[in-house]
């Protein structure tokens, strides 16, 4: 049953390990609802990144990557980041069991008092993403850590762990993947 019916709600697929699923409240939703393999979904929320003094990008056209217990990802236009922002990291490649080979940008931006700032590897992106995701092409996901991002003016805060990309906010409700005891989800 579900809160549409009348009756509880109940996540589409429950969490490991006798872990509960926290309900969404009005205007949530919670990761244990999302599909795997991951659905890719527009978004018109606006998204702003900043590092330091810089705006590194600004868009009202994101892409959501929602994958089961995972805070969504955001992939952004590369159009809506500013020019010189990105740098290629060359030699560096990392593999998704979905959407294929990434490859890795430092961020590049400057500090208050105009001193350069350089984030190693905090973005990347799927030049030729695996099928199903070809809507990734020109677009680029970041790390949020050391990042100031926002979500419709809502500070966004970092996926636990070292490796996952999601973007945290009051938004959606976990429990999520990337803290202890997570690795195996």
């Amino acid at each position: 049953m579900s809160p549409e019916n009348g009756g509880p709600w109940r996540p589409r697929t429950p969490p490991p390990g006798g872990r509960a699923a926290v309900a969404p409240g009005p205007g949530q939703e919670s990761v244990w609802d999302y599909p795997r393999p991951p659905l890719v979904a527009p978004s018109t929320e606006h998204v702003l990144v900043v590092l330091g003094a810089t705006v590194v990008a600004d868009t009202r056209r994101a892409l959501r990557v929602l994958e089961t217990s995972h805070p969504p990802t955001y992939y952004l236009p590369l159009s809506d980041v500013a020019d010189g922002a990105l740098v290629p990291v060359d030699g560096v490649t990392t593999s998704c069991e979905f959407k294929g080979r990434a490859v890795y940008y430092d961020t590049v931006g400057t500090d208050e008092r105009g001193r350069r700032v350089v984030l190693p590897r905090a973005a990347w992106g799927y030049p030729t993403p695996s099928p199903g995701y070809e809507a990734l092409v020109d677009h680029v996901a970041l790390y949020p850590d050391g990042l100031t991002c926002s979500v419709d003016g809502e500070r966004v805060e970092a996926q636990d762990g070292d490796f996952y990309g999601g973007w945290r906010t009051s938004r959606v409700v976990g429990p999520f993947k990337g803290g202890a005891g997570t690795r195996g989800w």
